[in-house]
């Protein structure tokens, strides 16, 4: 599967470096340009490839993992009808200072700006230094949200062929709530030692 990557940074590597590991293809942007990304392609190999934020976004599931205030420049100009789209961002700027967003969760304003986007919430609730061991730890959770099933049961797929535990915990607004800044489930890295099965 292809996976295209808004944003290039540490959220974007870590995770480009499970996927491909998995047999997966990346695909990886930034507000710089591709030929920014020269370096990066060449250590992470053959699977990956540097574009624009349209061509990561032409990919099969695609991940926003930029700068909480870069999140509308980098989503515009894109036709977003019926994409997945996982929402990766923390909503606070780069001097920390977190965004008032009212009774909306961040991923909510995030599927605002991209109309007609099938929006999940992942990824943003772990810090990544905890996952940068390649192949994962098998135990590690990984949690999603989102209100479209079919787009879950692909990133669930694609994160537990990483390797990693996927749980749902719910909708875009109840589980995006419990996932973002804020949220009881931020920040916590859980390990499963023992599963009934």
């Amino acid at each position: 599967m292809k996976i295209g990557f808004i944003g290039a940074g540490n959220v974007a590597q870590t995770l480009s470096r499970h996927f491909i590991q998995a047999g997966h293809e990346v695909i990886l942007s930034n507000s710089r340009g591709p030929e920014t990304l020269s370096g990066l392609i060449r250590q992470l190999g053959p699977k990956s490839s540097a574009g624009t934020n349209i061509d990561a976004a032409a990919a099969e599931v695609v991940i926003l993992a930029t700068q909480w205030e870069k999140v509308p420049e980098a989503l515009k100009g894109i036709n977003w009808k019926d994409k997945i789209l996982v929402d990766a961002t923390n909503h606070f700027d780069s001097t920390f200072k977190v965004a008032q967003l009212g009774n909306k969760t961040g991923s909510e304003v995030v599927a605002e700006f991209a109309p007609g986007a099938k929006v999940l919430k992942a990824f943003n609730h772990v810090v990544t230094s905890w996952i940068q061991e390649v192949p994962a730890d098998m135990n590690t959770v990984l949690f999603v949200a989102g209100d479209d099933l079919k787009a879950k049961a692909k990133l669930q797929e694609i994160i537990r062929s990483a390797r990693f535990h996927a749980v749902d915990v719910g909708s875009l607004k109840s589980g995006g709530s419990l996932l973002q800044l804020g949220g009881g489930l931020n920040g916590l890295l859980l390990r499963i030692a023992e599963r009934y099965k």
